[in-house]
This record gives structure tokens, sequence and C-alpha cells, in this order.
């Protein structure tokens, strides 16, 4: 049987300490096979060299590297600068998005959309980079209509997305439901599901009520419950995690991809209940 594909997640390091340290995790998540590992970009570009530097250091180790790109504050010359910074190093994924502007930054620059970066990537580039973009399976936190979510990410594909990464999301009728939608808009690229591992509940809840991702009524109170007994939500966390991902490989999910922030433990053990390591 064909081996379930796999992706992970990384921020870039802000110091050279924590730069060394994830080389190490990379090694450690080499285990589940990824396909890729991609790297996060900060807020208007703000990370950019970072996110450079990291995504040599994963493919100076061997591996497949995705640098996210993302268009608001950005021109459309910086843009195609960064492109073939990437090029000239031999990257051909991208993790294309729309960005959020910069605190203090008051216009978004020359591209409004994820979907006009797209277009403007294949217009001057070509076909031959392979571009992921994001979807909201529980929509987007700053749309307040639906069917408009639906659309705009349906037009981030007609305009050259090969395949999308999911927002992570613990209620799996919400991805399924979203899938059917979108493919009923004649949306046919792989959706592929982002997983959260619960590295630290509180944290994690937090980014879950800004960004109006429900996390199960259950699954918060008996965290709530754990109080300082980490030993407890770890295991109960991993528990509520895998079997997420079961639910979603019985579903004919196109693969994984694990948000790890920079650590590999959870990842890791949950890729071994799972199966792949």
């Amino acid at each position: 049987m064909k081996k379930l594909p796999v992706s992970i997640e990384f921020f870039p390091p802000n110091t050279p300490v924590g730069s060394e340290k994830l080389k190490t995790v990379v090694q450690e998540l080499a285990a589940l096979e990824p396909e890729f590992f991609s790297v996060t970009y900060g807020a208007g570009g703000s990370t950019r060299d970072k996110t450079l530097a990291t995504v040599q250091a994963i493919a100076a180790m061997g591996h497949a590297a995705a640098p996210h790109l993302s268009c608001v504050g950005s021109t459309a010359e910086g843009i195609a600068e960064i492109l073939a910074t990437y090029r000239a190093q031999g990257i051909r994924r991208l993790v294309a998005l729309r960005g959020d502007l910069p605190s203090g930054m008051a216009t978004a620059g020359e591209f409004r959309y994820a979907s006009e970066l797209i277009g403007f990537i294949r217009r001057t580039q070509g076909p031959d980079w392979h571009i992921e973009v994001a979807a909201y399976p529980e929509y987007h936190p700053q749309q307040r209509y639906v069917r408009r979510d639906l659309e705009h990410f349906a037009a981030k594909v007609r305009a050259g997305a090969d395949s999308a990464i999911t927002q992570f999301f613990f209620n799996p009728d919400a991805y399924f439901h979203f899938v059917d939608e979108v493919r009923r808009l004649g949306v046919t690229v792989p959706i592929v599901p982002g997983i959260m591992p619960f590295h630290n509940y509180a944290r994690i809840a937090q980014i879950a009520a800004r960004d109006g991702i429900d996390i199960p009524r259950w699954v918060a109170l008996k965290m709530e419950g754990y109080m300082d007994d980490a030993a407890s939500i770890r295991a109960f966390g991993l528990e509520v995690v895998t079997r997420l991902c079961q639910r979603l490989i019985e579903g004919g999910v196109p693969g994984l991809h694990f948000y790890a922030l920079n650590q590999s433990v959870l990842t890791l053990e949950i890729g071994r209940r799972l199966g792949l390591a």
C-alpha cells in the first residue's frame, strides 16, 4: 500500500542556537519521510532573510523545502527578486499566501489577494513551480460570507495553484464539508489537512479563538480540568489528535501537514501511532 504523504511546517528561528536546534529536529522528523518541509514568512516579509536561510539549511540536509511567500506589502519587482533567489537555489515549491499587514502599514502593496500573486508567478515564471495555497475549513476569520470565502479559494486554484494546505482544525466534519463545497465549484486539486499537535494547549486555544477555529467543548473542558498536570495534557492531546488523523485517513485525505512549531516529539509520536514512521 502506498505510504500517505506527510509534510511538516516550521517557522524561521530567531537565533543561531535555534537554527542549530532546528537541524536536529529536521533529522529526527526525517523518520516520517516527509514530502517537504515548509517554512513560514513573517508579516510583510519581515522574516524574508531568515526564511531563505532556513530553507537553504533544510535543502543542504537533502530535504525538499517549500518557503512561504506572502504578497501583502510586496511589489512585483520584489516578488520577482525573491523567486529568482529561490530558483537559483533549486527550489521549485512555494506556499503562496496573501499574508498579514505588519503593524502600522496602511497599504497592501501591488497584490491584494493570493490569487493575484499566483497569477503573477504563472505569467512571469511559467509552470515549473509547485504552488500550494491556504484553505480554511472553518472559513477565513476575516470573511463574513461563506460563499465568498469558497469563491476566493476557487479563484486561487484557477489562478494556477497545484494543491492546498488547510488551517489547523479539530473537527473532521468541517474539513470534509469544505472539500465537498469546493468540489461543487469545480476545484479538483488535492486539499491536505493541517494538523496541530497540542504543543501548548493555552497558546493553541488562544490562536483558535482568534482565528475562529472550533475546539470541541469536551476537549477544552478536559484540557482545562487537567490544570498543571503536563503528563495528562500531553497524553490526552496525543489521543485527540491521533484520532482526528485516523478519521481523516479513513475519509481518504491526500496527505497530512503537521504544524510542528520547530519541535519533533509530538509529531513523531503521532506519526508512529499512525504507522507513518
